[in-house]
């Protein structure tokens, strides 16, 4: 799975799913750059839509993203943060393995696995276990991402289960699981890899489609 990145022009990990802010232009512009198409849920959903983050690779070029639908999530459990209602759905690039734009190295090949780490890390970021102190949530943060890494590469394991839901209209696989801090799932659509993560709105009433129009989301 790819490990670095780069999120509006600087370098990231693959903890690039982090929590949505507000869209800028510059965002706007890098979501549009990318030759493949975004996904979010279908046109039954009717709340709030936002940009979260766009991420590119070595080379350039825009490698995935994740669209918000619903409530903004915080990464604190205070204020009520435990009624928050979201979720996010992680649009990756689905390529094999190519070398780099200067010839120096090769890009790894992207898979569902990837969907499923990108999803899994996203749901972490937005999460602060009530009983963690502050001093010790990155603690908590890095044991809970390297777990969460070993899922995503393992998506036959027992902490899968099989979710069939809509994409495009037509059922499409995916792999689910739910934690007590929300769930996540991944799968494949077409020229894409599909990853959602959310709270507070259930996984089981979802259906994704190609997003035609980005304006809804800014």
């Amino acid at each position: 799975m790819e490990t670095t990145s780069q999120v509006d022009g600087q370098p990231q990990g693959t903890e690039g799913a982090r929590p949505s802010r507000p869209a800028s232009r510059r965002d706007d512009a890098l979501y549009r750059r990318a030759d493949f198409p975004w996904y979010g849920l279908d046109a039954a959903y009717t709340g709030p839509r936002w940009l979260m983050q766009a991420a590119v690779a070595g080379d350039g070029a825009v490698e995935h993203g994740s669209l918000g639908h619903g409530e903004e999530p915080s990464v604190r459990t205070e204020g009520g943060a435990d009624k928050e209602r979201f979720a996010a759905v992680v649009t990756v690039a689905a390529h094999e393995g190519r070398r780099t734009a200067d010839g120096t190295g090769m890009l790894e090949a992207t898979t569902v696995s990837s969907a499923a780490w990108l999803a899994g890390a996203g749901l972490l970021t937005v999460t602060w276990p009530g009983q963690i102190d502050h001093t010790l949530r990155d603690d908590w943060l890095d044991q809970q991402t390297e777990a969460a890494w070993e899922l995503a590469d393992d998506l036959e394991g027992e902490v899968w289960s099989s979710l069939t839901l809509p994409v495009d209209g037509r059922p499409t696989p995916f792999h689910y699981r739910e934690s007590e801090y929300g769930w996540v799932l991944a799968g494949t659509a077409g020229e894409v890899h599909l990853g959602a993560y959310g709270r507070g709105m259930s996984a089981y009433g979802l259906a994704f489609s190609r997003v035609e129009d980005l304006g809804a989301y800014l």
